[in-house]
């Protein structure tokens, strides 16, 4: 025998795997108005929402026929800064454009 007691109480650990889920996306809407113009749309696409020249102009005339269009998907966060930064480019220059934030 040996000198050892396994008397004593022993715990097993159990590893638990917990499934991480994706956060949720927002999109980030254009809106149509009749007084900003069609190249700050453009503007603001390609400098905010880094989106290509033609992908920009693209987006403007949808938001100018269909009244609002998609600029860009992200988490809640990036979103919600980009909507702000967008208005507030637009405020600067007494525009009144409008973005919003939904979740996709």
């Amino acid at each position: 025998m040996s000198n050892h007691e396994y008397d004593q109480d022993e715990e097993v650990l159990t590893e638990t795997k917990k499934k991480l889920e994706k956060p949720p996306m927002y999109k980030v809407l254009l809106h149509n108005d009749d007084f900003t113009t069609m190249e700050f749309v453009v503007f603001v696409l390609n400098k905010i929402f880094q989106r290509s020249e033609a992908e920009s102009v693209v987006i403007m005339l949808k938001v100018h026929n269909e009244g609002v269009g998609v600029a860009g998907v992200y988490s809640y966060e990036i979103a919600k800064m980009k909507a702000e930064k967008a208005m507030n480019l637009a405020r600067a220059r007494e525009f009144p454009f409008l973005c919003t934030v939904e979740k996709e």
